[in-house]
């Protein structure tokens, strides 16, 4: 018996739909010497996404609250970004989809959730082509999973400064986990 799913589940499942509808330009160059470049793109957008959270984690109380949904989107654009300039680097930008996408954003969130999505063929993954409703699936499981980070950010808004820090230093982590599983996911593509 499936339950319906709660309002910011729904609402978080809409904005990674959203989020990955139009994946992002990337004026990076092709390059064979990919591996530092794009450790360069990890560590700035980790930065970024760093401040960005720190910096929407700290109104306090029920305040705080109102800016943890902002603050996930406005760290999930930096990556989504970053998954484009890695994938721009290893000649990879025409066979970045949305499937692709959420893959790189949200595998090391669950990665149960990508079993009927990514297939390892020898040392590559391959990501299949997914129907509009599978991807609108797969996006309410990973919001689902998402929604005890929400909760936890928004608990974390009652300790302003000390949460900031904390909320900050997560979004750094999780952007760099971001960065290796599309560097896993591009270095080993066929061009």
């Amino acid at each position: 018996m499936n339950t319906p799913a709660s309002p910011l589940r729904v609402q978080l499942a809409s904005a990674l739909l959203d989020l990955v509808v139009h994946v992002p330009e990337s004026h990076e160059a092709e390059r064979q010497d990919t591996a530092l470049r794009a450790h360069a793109i990890a560590r700035k957008a980790a930065r970024q996404a760093s401040m960005v959270a720190a910096t929407l984690s700290l109104p306090p109380g029920w305040m705080g609250w109102l800016t943890v949904l902002p603050e996930m989107v406005s760290v999930w654009r930096i990556q989504a970004q970053m998954v484009a300039d890695i994938a721009a680097l290893h000649g990879q930008r025409s066979s970045l989809g949305q499937e692709q996408m959420l893959y790189c954003l949200f595998k090391h969130v669950s990665a149960q959730l990508f079993r009927d999505f990514a297939v390892r063929a020898g040392e590559r993954v391959v990501v299949r082509s997914s129907g509009l409703k599978a991807l609108e699936t797969l996006a309410l499981q990973i919001s689902g999973k998402l929604l005890g980070s929400a909760l936890k950010k928004g608990a974390s808004r009652w300790i302003p400064l000390a949460g900031a820090v904390g909320v900050g230093a997560y979004a750094y982590y999780d952007t760099l986990q971001v960065a290796k599983n599309a560097q896993q996911l591009f270095a080993t593509r066929p061009q």
